[in-house]
């Protein structure tokens, strides 16, 4: 499994960006996928998943403001995000998982990460 993220940037509080994530070696019907991202200094969180049965879930934090889609044909997942505010600033990781418990945003939970892309919200 392979996963290159791109996409990221600076930009401006109220702005927007899509991330965008290839996956080479993701079946997606075996394997969930989701967005986490880390600030300097602080955990890993999880932004907004897939579960298995293709419903999302998102972190409180960006609920109205991103969306997280998928193109099974291309092998590449999205993460549209809006109105981007200075706290929104990290490394965005895309992840992988085998489907099966529930916890889309749960990083013990993937067991497959790509290196991150940085976004700068100012």
């Amino acid at each position: 499994v392979q996963l290159v993220e791109s996409g990221g940037g600076s930009v401006q509080a109220g702005g927007s960006l899509r991330l965008s994530c290839v996956a080479s070696g993701v079946s997606y019907w075996r394997y969930c996928m989701g967005w986490f991202r880390q600030a300097p200094g602080e955990e890993r969180e999880g932004v907004a998943g897939f579960e298995r049965d293709g419903l999302t879930q998102y972190a409180d934090s960006v609920k109205g403001r991103f969306t997280i889609s998928k193109d099974n044909i291309k092998n590449t997942l999205y993460l549209q995000m809006d109105s981007l505010k200075p706290e929104d600033t990290g490394l965005y990781y895309c992840a992988a998982r085998l489907c099966g418990a529930l916890g889309s945003l749960a990083a013990h939970l993937y067991t497959n990460w790509g290196q991150g892309t940085q976004v700068t919200v100012s």
